[in-house]
């Protein structure tokens, strides 16, 4: 597919709505993001070990059970323009809950110039992935922070058919408010719809101004099947 039918899919979503969700919720859905040709692609290319840096066996580590591979640079092209494109849509939103949540830092029009700051701080591998999971498989709660620098926003994007594919498997996410008991959210997808959620916390308004919300995300117990993820997450790893 041409580079800007690629761009427009992201430019025509409804980052008005998406922007709302995410400061009303914590997450959002982005609707079609991906083609059913562009999921199978990227669910072949996982067996490609040239394209990956590094593989992870959840189970070894306590993480849940499944793998996933971490891409290496340069990233294929489908994944680094939608890396590009939908940073440069939620950087005013990072913007916008940085300075709720009183902090001195501004993220960058554009991600090259925030790659840079992360490489300048020696975060200089590349944390985009793709998550594999099969039956019995899950995903624990847990937060992406590869290091001091972190852009509060990531992307999940579903690349199986719920229901047809893989049965289960539900994202989940789970947000503390100070004060009170955690709050758990089920996100159902379909195939080529992307999750917008937080990374680490989000900014709500309250009585006195704002305050922050720890938030955390997962995949819940894969009953059949197989159910691959493409996460992009904005921030580069030490």
């Amino acid at each position: 597919m041409p580079k800007t039918k690629k761009r427009s899919r992201v430019a025509s979503l409804d980052w008005g709505r998406i922007g709302d969700q995410l400061d009303g919720d914590g997450y959002a859905v982005t609707g079609p993001l991906l083609t059913a040709e562009e999921c199978r692609r990227l669910i072949e290319a996982y067996e490609d070990q040239d394209l990956y840096r590094k593989r992870v066996v959840m189970a070894r580590h306590s993480y849940g059970r499944g793998e996933y591979k971490y891409f290496q640079y340069p990233l294929p092209e489908l994944v680094a323009e939608l890396r590009e494109d939908v940073y440069t849509r939620l950087a005013p939103i990072a913007n916008r809950w940085t300075h709720a949540l009183g902090r001195d830092v501004r993220y960058p029009d554009k991600l090259s110039a925030f790659l840079k700051r992360c490489h300048q701080a020696g975060q200089k591998r590349p944390t985009p992935l793709i998550l594999q999971y099969e039956s019995g498989d899950y995903n624990c709660l847990h937060q992406d922070l590869y290091g001091d620098l972190h852009f509060p926003l990531q992307l999940a994007v579903l690349l199986n058919r719920p229901g047809k594919d893989f049965r289960g498997g539900e994202f989940v996410l789970t947000e503390q408010r100070p004060r009170m008991q955690s709050r758990a959210r089920v996100v159902p997808l379909a195939e080529g719809e992307g999750v917008i959620f937080a990374v680490n916390e989000r900014p709500i308004a309250g009585k006195r101004g704002f305050y922050r919300v720890k938030q955390r995300h997962g995949v819940s117990d894969v009953r059949s099947g197989h159910r691959h993820t493409l996460g992009i997450i904005f921030h580069d790893a030490k």
